[in-house]
Order: C-alpha cells, then sequence, then structure tokens
C-alpha cells in the first residue's frame, strides 16, 4: 500500500490493470526456490478460486525513509501494530505478511515472532516501498534499473528469519505496469494484488473498515490491511469485526497459499 513519502498519512490504492484470474505459479508456495522462466512476465493475483471458504488475511508492512525519520525525532511512537499480531496468535488466525525490508530492520525481533508462527506466511513489499511506476500518489519512484535488485535484496533480508517463506510480492499501492512486472521477470515471484482493499490507512473508526471488507468480500477473496499502527489506527479495533463477519458468512481465513492453491 502506498504511503506520501513526507506523511503519515497514505493515498487511495488504485484499481491496477492485472492479468484476470491466472493460476499460481509453483514458485510462489512457500520454500520453493522461483522457477520463472527468463522474459517471462510473472503471474498476477487478484484472488483465488471462488469455491470452498477459504480466505486470505494479508497484512503489508510499509516503512518509507520518510516513516523512518518520524521514528528518529519522535513524531510517531510505532509503525509496528503488536496488538493484530496478539489477536491473531491468541484466536489462532492465518495470516500472510507482507514485509518491507526497511520494516524488517526496523522491527527485527517482531519479525522473529511472526517467522516463529506455523501459521504465519511472510511475503515482500519491496525494500524501502518506493513507486515501480510514475505518478503512483507521491511515493518517491525507484529508479527503474534498481528495481528487480530491491526486490531480490528483500527476500534476501526476510528469508533470514526462517519460518514460512513465498514468493508473493506484492507493490507498493499496487502500482506496477508492464516495465515494473518485466523487472520482477527473473526472480521466481508471483505478483499478488487483492480483490478486497480495506481502506484501513485513511480511516478515523473502525466501522468503515469492517464495512469495506464485509461488504466486497467472497470464497477466495485477498483482503489487504496493514500492520503499521501510525499509518492505520484502527486496523486493531477492527480485525475482531471483520474476523467475526466472516464467520458469520461461512467464511475462513487461510494462509494465502492454501487460498490460492483452492
Amino acid at each position: 500500500m502506498a504511503v506520501p513519502a513526507g506523511s503519515a498519512t497514505a493515498s487511495p490504492t488504485p484499481v491496477p490493470s492485472v492479468t484476470p484470474n491466472p493460476s499460481p505459479s509453483p514458485s510462489a508456495r512457500p520454500g520453493r526456490p522461483g522457477q520463472t522462466k527468463p522474459g517471462l512476465l510473472p503471474p498476477v493475483v487478484n484472488h483465488g478460486p471462488r469455491t470452498g471458504n477459504l480466505v486470505a488475511l494479508t497484512f503489508d508492512a510499509d516503512m518509507t525513509d520518510s516513516m523512518l525519520a518520524q521514528l528518529k525525532n519522535g513524531r510517531v511512537k510505532s509503525y509496528a501494530n503488536v496488538r493484530i499480531i496478539e489477536m491473531l496468535e491468541h484466536d489462532k488466525i492465518p495470516a500472510t505478511f507482507f514485509l518491507t525490508g526497511k520494516w524488517v530492520q526496523r522491527y527485527p525481533a517482531l519479525t522473529e515472532r511472526l517467522a516463529g508462527n506455523p501459521r504465519f506466511e511472510l511475503a515482500n513489499h519491496t525494500y524501502g516501498h518506493q513507486a515501480f511506476t510514475a505518478d503512483c500518489y507521491t511515493l518517491p519512484r525507484i529508479p527503474p534499473a534498481a528495481m528487480t535488485e530491491d526486490v531480490a535484496k528483500t527476500f534476501k533480508i526476510i528469508e533470514r528469519y526462517g519460518g514460512r517463506q513465498t514468493r508473493y510480492f506484492r507493490f507498493p499501492g499496487l502500482c506496477h505496469d508492464r516495465a515494473a512486472l518485466r523487472a520482477m521477470s527473473s526472480l521466481g515471484l508471483t505478483v499478488v494484488d487483492g480483490d478486497v482493499v480495506s481502506g484501513d490507512p485513511f480511516a478515523t473508526d473502525w466501522r468503515p473498515i469492517v464495512n469495506a471488507v464485509l461488504k466486497k468480500v467472497k470464497p477466495g477473496s485477498v483482503i489487504i490491511l496493514h500492520v503499521t499502527e501510525a499509518n492505520a489506527q484502527f486496523t486493531d479495533e477492527a480485525l475482531p469485526h471483520i474476523l467475526k463477519g466472516l464467520a458469520e458468512r461461512g467464511l475462513e481465513p487461510a494462509t494465502l497459499s492454501e487460498v490460492l492453491a483452492g
């Protein structure tokens, strides 16, 4: 999810241009190295099969240089919402976390905690949450020549923590074009957007977050939430109501791998 470089508040998520409902590649399964053939664009998925009752809770952990500066000067207390993690742990709820490399480096103990939970998967959200296309809100754009190494470096940072590693990747703000996808072609990854955007970084109350999720969720849905406390203040308040609403609809949270596998 995109966070403006000079602000602790994110801008709305765009509707990206994606490949309609491709099957996830084998390289997207936890623990398997990438096998994408050179020159081929990686698969892009919005959701899993619309059968069964599984949905994926995914949490983005953004971290920009601007966010690090706000932590350093004390304007922001935390970009790690531990209450969310505690709730998931307590209720034994599976989830997939899309981590930026800089968030991992800022919160190594919390990353280790995520990796140590067998119900959690770890995925890649770039190193410093820069834009991979022009006009992706106010995010500073990463040079095209640096795109591949940025994402490769982040996989290496996350892999050190073990746990349920994946080759899933999410672009900041869901902003990607053919050039950005081409830059990912050698990394054996699967690009994951999502069909249920919660809007939690912009909410001023927990209720709109719950409504946004429960209004659109279906079997196979990939729900986008955030674990960046100061940028998504009400996600922890919304989460119990989301879980209750999913249960009332007969839907069950699962890892992203399980949802995409159908």
